[in-house]
């Protein structure tokens, strides 16, 4: 494949034309739609064990934060249809979703981890040499850790207020008005994906990369993330009629079609850092 740098450009732009050109010659397309739906197929069998088993241990408390803190950052439009299916699962649901839904959740969680280092290391170009059991193993690890954070997180947000409303009242230092619900629900929000997309990059791929490596390209994602979810919840409520063409599966329609521009941009930020790392060490090799 050979690649035509663009003249009078920096680095950095030069770098992102590679990755855009690199992007179309692998497949990245197709590669995103593999993604895009292993993850929702595992989206909501995790997303149902998680919550149940908050609510289960918490007496329901933190279903709200936990449901928030999951789906905070996705277009309204694109959330909606899915808590509201959540919500009716777990209304309806009985011990089922905690014992062998978890199991089941779990499974297909790790495959929607698996699709993602695939890509990320065919983006790196890292030769996959692990054997099957330790790229599970792996992914089973980072799903339970991931589900454990979570929970963690969303109890955090329930106590952390209430922790510093009592403060607040026994001295004079009013911590709750830094600390309030909606500013430490929006701080999660952003955490949360920024530290999954470092840790795809630093965790996934089959090579180890610096962390100076890997920032530009998590810069990136975040970037195109949001204005990728911004234009999307646009073009959702203003455009689409997903109810029109897909009737009651519009509302996994609109889930699929945002991870799948999830994953593109996901992907193309690898290949942005793969792009980087080849013009520092190689510029003439880069473009090959």
């Amino acid at each position: 494949m050979s690649v035509r740098l663009i003249p009078f450009f920096g680095r950095p732009v030069q770098a992102l034309w590679v990755a855009v050109v690199r992007f179309d010659a692998k497949n990245g397309f197709v590669m995103s739609s593999h993604v895009a739906m292993s993850l929702m197929l595992a989206l909501f069998p995790f997303v149902l064990f998680t919550v149940a088993l908050a609510g289960a241990l918490s007496q329901d408390y933190v279903t709200d934060e936990l449901i928030e803190l999951i789906f905070g950052a996705w277009p309204s439009d694109v959330a909606g249809p899915i808590v509201a299916e959540l919500r009716s699962v777990l209304a309806e649901s009985g011990s089922g979703v905690i014992t062998l839904g978890g199991l089941l959740a779990v499974f297909f969680a790790s495959n929607g981890v698996m699709a993602v280092r695939k890509a990320m290391n065919q983006a790196y170009h890292d030769r996959d040499s692990w054997p099957f059991w330790k790229t599970r193993l792996l992914c089973f690890g980072l799903v339970i850790i991931g589900g454990i954070t979570i929970l963690i997180i969303a109890a955090v947000e329930v106590v952390l207020p209430v922790y510093t409303q009592l403060v607040s009242e026994k001295t004079d230092v009013n911590v709750s008005e830094w600390l309030s619900v909606d500013r430490l629900r929006w701080t999660f929000t952003v955490a949360v994906p920024a530290g999954v997309v470092v840790l795809a990059h630093l965790i996934l791929p089959t090579g180890r990369h610096k962390l100076r490596q890997i920032l530009p390209g998590v810069l990136l994602t975040l970037a195109l993330w949001a204005a990728g979810g911004w234009g999307f919840s646009v073009y959702i409520a203003q455009f689409a009629t997903y109810s029109a063409t897909y009737a009651g599966l519009a509302g996994v329609m609109a889930a699929l079609i945002f991870l799948y521009l999830c994953a593109a941009i996901l992907i193309l930020g690898a290949e942005y850092n793969g792009a980087l790392m080849d013009l520092e060490s190689d510029p003439e090799g880069a473009t090959q």
